[in-house]
């Protein structure tokens, strides 16, 4: 499979698109593939250029096809649309992707090495925690105040609403007192 020097794949959910073209853009093959089948697939070839769309999980295949080989470009998706030429869908979205990978003004994402992900991941996780938390003690103010139990906002105030929770004065129901307890565990955690 000598005349292959393009590959785009289109990695979508169960099955990946890929379109093969020539050195002069000639279309050499369009294949379906599982999942579990393309990386032998991709074996096949001699070192050529695999462009696929930075999408989840673009990275990972990014390393896995490297590894093969073959020179591995991402390109985000926003620069492929302009490239699909016919109606969308997974076969047309590959042909796309290696039109936009042959461009020589086309900007590229490098592909992450694993640990460079996992501190991503790290940042993500921390800001996702973070947003989970203000959604937590929003909705805990927004609960008691309800039953008139006001605190300003900031996790500094968290403890006027904890103190209240046990204040007979507010004549709180059992169920909403239980409930409140959940959201200041969660909190905490």
């Amino acid at each position: 499979m000598d005349n292959v020097s393009t590959i785009g794949i289109d990695i979508s959910k169960n099955v990946f698109h890929l379109h093969g073209a020539s050195g002069e853009g000639a279309v050499v093959f369009r294949r379906v593939l599982s999942r579990s089948r393309v990386l032998d697939f991709l074996a096949k070839f001699d070192a050529c250029l695999v462009a696929l769309e930075a999408c989840a999980s673009a990275h990972y295949w990014g390393r896995e096809i490297g590894k093969l080989g073959h020179e591995v470009r991402l390109i985000p998706p926003q620069y492929v649309k302009p490239f699909v030429k016919r109606q969308k869908n997974d076969a047309a979205d590959a042909e796309a992707i290696v039109e936009a990978a042959l461009r020589p003004s086309m900007r590229f994402v490098a592909v992450k090495s694993a640990d460079r992900q996992g501190q991503a991941m790290v940042l993500k996780t921390r800001d996702l925690f973070t947003a989970q938390r203000t959604q937590a003690v929003n909705a805990l103010r927004g609960h008691l105040a309800e039953y008139g139990v006001i605190a300003p906002t900031g996790l500094a105030n968290l403890t006027k609403l904890e103190t209240a929770l046990g204040d007979p004065k507010h004549d709180l129901p059992e169920v909403v007192i239980a409930l409140c307890r959940r959201f200041l565990d969660q909190i905490d955690t």
